[in-house]
């Protein structure tokens, strides 16, 4: 059996073992300490913007805080991305919430901007005014940012900005998770870094910011013993887990250009036979997961299996979440674009530690079809 070739592994840099061994030596094991301050700082330092971060103990747990925090309650409408996974979307279902769903455009694979203003527009007929819109910047790529911003503002629905797979991306410059109201980062152990498990909420101001860690630390009130007048959670991530982000954010450009230059190679000896996600202008992914698009299905089966014999990882493109059992009954505005994705679209092996000769075995095999 040949090595395995996974899809997107974990890639350690090697100083993140220092940080881990100093929570251990001063004892700072709670979900709170030096290690969580100076990451959220290097989080905040990158993201620019005058943003504060909380580092969480996952992506959806900054969803499900961040729908709190805008007010969204039992029966209201949120406006999700279709073409995305889970994660996104069952935060609004915890919150006895109702998502809606919105497909994609073809430029960016990502919510698209005039099937949203319809269902803005048919929800408000309907006597229903939408809370929140929920963005993803699916695979690293961004969405259309300004579009969606315009509509944000034209009808007052603030935006939680989806921006688990996007570390690193940017838009005219601007990094991926400071567009939003909120913003939500994912460090689960596929993710561009890692934290082995992990996340974190982009917030616009401090408030924002110890509001979220408040509710994120089973919501104690001020007081000589347990005082409790909201729900809280336990979602603050630990110390040892955030000496890992400080190791892992020490390299992030540097997984950021290794996934670039993955997806790179992939096009350039690829592209006479597969269709790919281009950047539109002024738009900067990251490349978390380099996908295809092949002829239909069948060939899209018959690729991925070649390539589970080879032992190495693909998967199909995310199915969207209207055609998912559980979110059925939900509301959708489709165009087809998110369907006709996850029909012949594939996710190739990605991971920042690939090396050339796996790169090369992959392509050698999808030649073939």
């Amino acid at each position: 059996m040949n090595k395995k070739i996974w899809l997107s592994s974990p890639h350690m840099g090697g100083s993140e073992q220092k940080y881990v061994q100093e929570a251990f030596e001063t004892n700072w094991i709670a979900p709170l300490g030096p290690n969580v301050n100076e990451f959220e700082n290097t989080l905040q330092t990158y993201l620019g913007k005058n943003k504060s971060v909380a580092a969480l103990s996952s992506g959806t747990a900054a969803i499900h805080l961040a729908l709190i925090l805008l007010g969204v309650k039992k029966e209201d409408e949120v406006l999700c991305q279709s073409f995305t996974f889970s994660a996104t979307a069952n935060p609004i279902l915890y919150l006895g919430a109702k998502p809606i769903f919105i497909d994609s455009e073809t430029s960016t694979w990502n919510m698209c901007p005039e099937q949203l203003e319809i269902a803005i527009v048919d929800r408000i007929k309907k006597g229903k005014i939408p809370k929140v819109i929920i963005a993803v910047h699916l695979y690293g790529m961004p969405y259309n940012v300004d579009k969606i911003q315009k509509l944000s503002e034209k009808y007052k629905i603030p935006i939680i900005e989806d921006s688990a797979e996007a570390l690193g991306s940017e838009v005219n410059g601007q990094k991926c998770g400071t567009f939003g109201d909120y913003g939500i980062l994912s460090f689960n152990g596929n993710k561009i870094i890692t934290t082995s498990g992990g996340g974190a909420l982009i917030c616009r101001n401090g408030v924002q910011k110890d509001n979220a860690i408040f509710l994120a630390t089973q919501a104690r009130d001020e007081a000589p013993h347990y005082e409790h007048s909201h729900v809280g959670y336990n979602y603050r991530m630990s110390n040892v887990l955030a000496g890992i982000g400080r190791g892992q954010m020490e390299v992030l450009q540097d997984r950021v250009h290794a996934r670039r230059k993955n997806f790179n190679f992939y096009y350039e000896t690829l592209k006479n036979k597969y269709e790919f996600l281009e950047e539109p202008s002024g738009y900067f992914s990251n490349r978390w997961l380099s996908c295809i698009i092949t002829e239909s299905t069948k060939i899209r089966e018959k690729i991925r299996i070649a390539l589970q014999e080879q032992n190495i990882e693909s998967r199909p493109l995310w199915k969207p979440m209207h055609l998912q059992p559980i979110f059925q009954k939900y509301p959708r505005y489709i165009n087809g674009v998110s369907e006709s994705l996850f029909k012949k679209g594939l996710c190739l092996p990605s991971g920042s530690n690939s090396t050339e000769d796996e790169l090369a075995n992959i392509v050698k095999t999808l030649k073939q079809f």
